[in-house]
């Protein structure tokens, strides 16, 4: 759909679950999840909808959370083959896949910095199992320093266009809201404050915006604030639930 929620239009169909992913750095395709029947796996299609295909699907395991690097060429993804969820790189066309994550914690959810040089993930590796937190590594997966540290549930992390903050989803105030941080751990900022579900902040190429999905008129819609929280805006108004923004560069 367009940024003020008109014109909308389907691109996937099929007896798989599709979740949103990322545009590409060309804006030409889309990578997403799509769910079948006994697993998950990464997919790409064109932004007109042609030329939907796989591109890592493998038996007995669960692919996702895939997120295009700034040139393009790769992207970073969750996947269970080793065992538990690792951070892996593949190039674009699903080739040559190589491990940057090892640990007995789950690591998901990459981004990428704006530069292309760093990844914010989420993890519980140095915490009881389930309660995650924020890590960044660079991208060849050497350097991991913790971003948050705390008994909450840390999510959704996405990086600004000036590389200055990263928005997240927490609970830590009790309600799951959207928050930002400074990359170096300073400043934590919280920018909803509803007792409804707000999840999933994704910041506009020239940093102007954070879109989000919330329950808070009932059932999942799109929203649009500013990047201090202010002026939030309901994109998508109808009975389905709207998840997983993701803007088109």
């Amino acid at each position: 759909m367009n940024s003020d929620g008109y014109d909308m239009s389907r691109l996937t169909r099929g007896e798989a679950n599709s979740i949103a992913g990322p545009w590409s750095p060309d804006g030409q395709r889309i990578v997403y999840t799509a769910f079948g029947l006994t697993n998950s796996y990464i997919a790409v299609i064109n932004a007109d909808g042609s030329g939907q295909s796989s591109l890592a699907e493998i038996e007995g395991s669960d692919e996702g959370f895939p997120n295009w690097s700034l040139d393009g060429t790769q992207i970073a993804f969750t996947s269970r083959r080793d065992g538990n969820n690792e951070i892996y790189l593949m190039n674009a066309d699903g080739s040559n896949p190589a491990r940057l994550t090892d640990q007995l914690g789950d690591d998901f959810a990459p981004s990428w910095s704006p530069d292309g040089t760093q990844i914010v993930f989420v993890s519980d590796r140095d915490q009881t199992a389930g309660i995650y937190d924020l890590y960044i590594m660079n991208a060849d997966g050497s350097g991991v320093t913790r971003l948050t540290n705390d008994a909450y549930l840390d999510f959704s992390p996405d990086w600004s266009p000036d590389g200055q903050k990263i928005a997240f989803r927490s609970d830590r105030d009790g309600e799951s809201d959207i928050y930002v941080i400074n990359v170096d751990g300073s400043g934590v900022t919280r920018l909803t404050e509803n007792p409804a579900y707000d999840w999933a902040p994704q910041w506009s190429p020239d940093g102007r915006y954070i879109a989000f999905q919330t329950n808070r008129d009932g059932n999942f819609e799109i929203y649009r604030m500013a990047p201090d929280g202010s002026d939030a805006v309901n994109l998508t108004n109808d009975p389905g639930d709207d998840q997983l923004p993701y803007w088109r560069p």
